[in-house]
This record gives C-alpha cells, sequence and structure tokens, in this order.
C-alpha cells in the first residue's frame, strides 16, 4: 500500500485529541447582552472606526474601515449600542482599541438571503470579499481580498485549498466541511472565478476521512472539476509551505509567497466566509469555535458572534471540570496562552482550550542531540539559532534564515531538556529587524 502525499523535511505526530470535539455537530451560541468588537482582527493595520460611542449600530454595519492595504473591515455582529471605545489586550497580546457594543435583543433580526451572482465579474467580486471583511481564517488573518488579488504578469496555476486543520484539539474545520460542505464547495468555485486558477485541490489529513468522502461527494453531485486528497496525518502540514508540497510538489523558495510559485493557498473556513460575503452580501461577523481540552466539561463546536467574551464561550460549554492550567487561544502547537476571561473572540480564533497540568521534566542546558534539526519542516538548525539568540547575536541568527522559521513548535515539542526554542525564536525576530 502507497504512502499518502505529505511533505518531505521533518515533522511531528502529536497525539491530535480531535476525538473529544470531532463527534460534535456545530451548535449556535446565543448572542450575549454585550460584545467587544476589536479594530484589530486581522494582519496590517488596525481599522479605522467609523462610530462613536453612543451610536446605534444595526448587524452586518461596517463599524471599522480598513486604513491601508493590508488591513480590513470591521461590522457589527449584532445590532445595538455603542456603550464605549476602550482599549483591549488580545489573546496574542497586540493591544487595540474596541468598540463594547450593547446588545439590543429586541432589535429586528438581520436575515443575508442568497442572491444571484453569476453576472458579477471578478472584479466585483473581489470588492465584495473586501467589503465583507474577510480575513483568513486559520489563524494568519491575513487579508482575502489582498490574497486573491494576482498582479499582472502573474498567473494561478493552482487553487490549494486547506482543509487540514493539523493542530491538536481544533476541528472547526472538520465540522464545517461535514455539514457545509456545499457552502465551502461553492465559496472555493467563487474564489477560483477571482483567481482565474486552472485547477483546484482540496488537501484534508487523513484522520478525517468522513471529511474527505462527504466532499467528494458533494464534488460529485455538483459536477465541479475539484480534485480532494487525503494526506499523511503529520504535523505542520497545515502551513502553506508544507501543504504545497504535500499537494503539489512545489517548494516556495525563501523570501518568496505561493503566487510565486504559481498557486493561491486559502483555508475552508476562509472559502466558506467568501460564500457568505459574495453569495449571501454576510460579512464576516460570527465563526466556528472549536471549545475543547480536558478541563472543559463539554467539548463542543460552536458558531460564535466575533466580539463574544471567551467567559461567556466557557459557559456555554458548562464551565470547568477542573482548574486548567492554561487556557489557549487557537491550537496548543501555535496558538495562545492568555487568562483573561473577558478576552473576545476574534475572526482568526479557531479554539478555545482549557488544557490541564502535565508532568513538565525540568528545563536543562542543550544536550546536542539534534531532534529539533531533525523534526524542523523548514530545514533549520534550532539548536544554533537558540545559541545565538540566547547570545544577543541577533545578526547572525538572521544570517541562517531565521526568518525562515515558522514558529510551529516541532523543536520545542521535541526537546529533551525544555529549551524555550519558540519563544527564541520570535525574540530573536523582533530585536534582529531592529
Amino acid at each position: 500500500m502507497s504512502r499518502l502525499p505529505t511533505f518531505r523535511k521533518g515533522g511531528i505526530h502529536p497525539h491530535d485529541y480531535k476525538e473529544l470535539s470531532c463527534s460534535a455537530p456545530v451548535e449556535e451560541l446565543p448572542c450575549p447582552d454585550e460584545l467587544i468588537v476589536p479594530l484589530s482582527q486581522h494582519l496590517g493595520a488596525p481599522a479605522k472606526p467609523l462610530k462613536v460611542k453612543g451610536d446605534s449600530v444595526i448587524m452586518g454595519e461596517k463599524i471599522g474601515e480598513a486604513a491601508s492595504f493590508i488591513s480590513a473591515d470591521i461590522h457589527a455582529p449584532a445590532s445595538g449600542t455603542i456603550k464605549e471605545i476602550r482599549s483591549i489586550t488580545l489573546a496574542n497580546s497586540v493591544v487595540c482599541d474596541a468598540f463594547v457594543i450593547t446588545v439590543d435583543k429586541e432589535a429586528q433580526p438581520v436575515t443575508f438571503e442568497k442572491q444571484d451572482y453569476d453576472a458579477l465579474s471578478k472584479e466585483e467580486m473581489l470588492a465584495i470579499v473586501k467589503d465583507m471583511g474577510v480575513v483568513g481564517t486559520g489563524g494568519a488573518t491575513f487579508p482575502t481580498n489582498v490574497k486573491l488579488m494576482v498582479p499582472k504578469g502573474k498567473h494561478v496555476q493552482h487553487l490549494v485549498i486547506n482543509g487540514v486543520e493539523c493542530e491538536p484539539y481544533l476541528t472547526s474545520d472538520h465540522r464545517l466541511m461535514l455539514e457545509q460542505s456545499r457552502e465551502v464547495i461553492e465559496g472555493i468555485l467563487i474564489a477560483q472565478r477571482i483567481t482565474e486558477a486552472d485547477t483546484v485541490i482540496i488537501g484534508v489529513e487523513n484522520n478525517k476521512p468522513d471529511a474527505v468522502e462527504m466532499l467528494k461527494q458533494t464534488v460529485k453531485e455538483m459536477h465541479v472539476d475539484i480534485t480532494v486528497m487525503a494526506l499523511e496525518v503529520k504535523y505542520p502540514q497545515g502551513d502553506e509551505k508544507q501543504l504545497l508540497k504535500a499537494t503539489i510538489n512545489r517548494e516556495i523558495p525563501s523570501g518568496k509567497l505561493p503566487l510565486d510559485v504559481g498557486a493561491v493557498v486559502l483555508n475552508v473556513g476562509t472559502a466558506f466566509a467568501i460564500y457568505e460575503a459574495v453569495a449571501k452580501r454576510k460579512p464576516l461577523i460570527d465563526r466556528i469555535v472549536t471549545v475543547s481540552g480536558e478541563a472543559m466539561t463539554e467539548k463542543k463546536n460552536v458558531r460564535t458572534p466575533i466580539g463574544t467574551t471567551i467567559g461567556a464561550l466557557i459557559d456555554f460549554a458548562g464551565g470547568f471540570s477542573s482548574v486548567p492550567e492554561k487556557l489557549v487561544s487557537g491550537g496548543p502547537m501555535m496558538g495562545f496562552a492568555f487568562y483573561d476571561h473577558a478576552t473576545p473572540v476574534i475572526k482568526g480564533t479557531s479554539g478555545l482550550l482549557a488544557l490541564s497540568s502535565r508532568k513538565k521534566a525540568p528545563q536543562t542546558a542543550c544536550i546536542r542531540c539534534g531532534k529539533c534539526i531533525a523534526v524542523c519542516p523548514m530545514g533549520l538548525q534550532p539548536t544554533k539559532l537558540y545559541r545565538y539568540i540566547d547570545n544577543r547575536r541577533y545578526e547572525e541568527a538572521m544570517q541562517i534564515d531565521l526568518m525562515d522559521c515558522k514558529e510551529c513548535g516541532c523543536c520545542a515539542y521535541t526537546c529533551p531538556a525544555q529549551l524555550p526554542l519558540v519563544h527564541a525564536m520570535k525574540l530573536g525576530k523582533r530585536l534582529g529587524r531592529k
């Protein structure tokens, strides 16, 4: 039996803990009484506020406008009144202003009905994606209209859709592919029309065989030319560089983008958001969040209004079954540990994890075992980079490709010395660029 496609260098196989929530159908979270909607939910410049304290807002109304080319519009997730605009700290430590909206529970509900968009040009569809504030939902939150904007002289051979969801615990994309596969496919086809891609491939790790079969069945029923590819289970296959190696056998050179090898990569959740934007004129005002972890009473996948506090999600899942060692926004490998229950869900929040205590070995000196080098999917030398950074030799670390580090955590996961390798890489990048 031949092996399934995967990337060549490094990678690890952590226990995925997906069994905790993969069978939990998506539930709708009732809109809370108050929402905290940040102006920085995306890569790039924070949005410019269009409302002030005391203003009324309607669900879906634009309340923040993209402030630069790399930025994104912000919309009201519910109807209500701007109680205040205050500075908050997000789970990823970004400090930004946020609208605090008192939700009007008596307001007339806003519905987003499907419209005929067949006659729209690719430029018109691209403008709608921008106006609806769509960003990457896999965590990077790059503005989607910018990613779909193919420069003159460039040609997209492959539109590659990321259904991998390789982070442990997370199952929101899995449930989306199972429960709304037709909408996902329709969003992919819209993206193909915008980019004029020759081929479309959906990559899904083989620990989700039901999602693979559902997508294949949907593609067949819709009579569209899309390849659904089951991939070997290996972390970090969801990274676009590893995904492109696994699906189309192309490597992105250092400092280059997927477009430089004729590809555009989108997350399945982003494809769904594109569908809702173009077909229903619905902004990105809610998303599916996996609520999981050993310390969570109920493990769920929850469609959550943007701006909902983490505390409201915890309450919806029945609270904690035990005192968690840490709360994580996103996955345990690349997510962000935080503590404040008033932290809001944003467009890139894929998961809320309440992790129980784990036995830890003490940190020791590097024993030069080479495990970090063996698992690095970028072919770097984490132990050498760590020594340079630990000794404040940032320029030398930059010279041996520190900026190519994806901060995936494979090195730290395998390090028997328990060195804070990912933390060092982040610090080295920040100080090395000064």
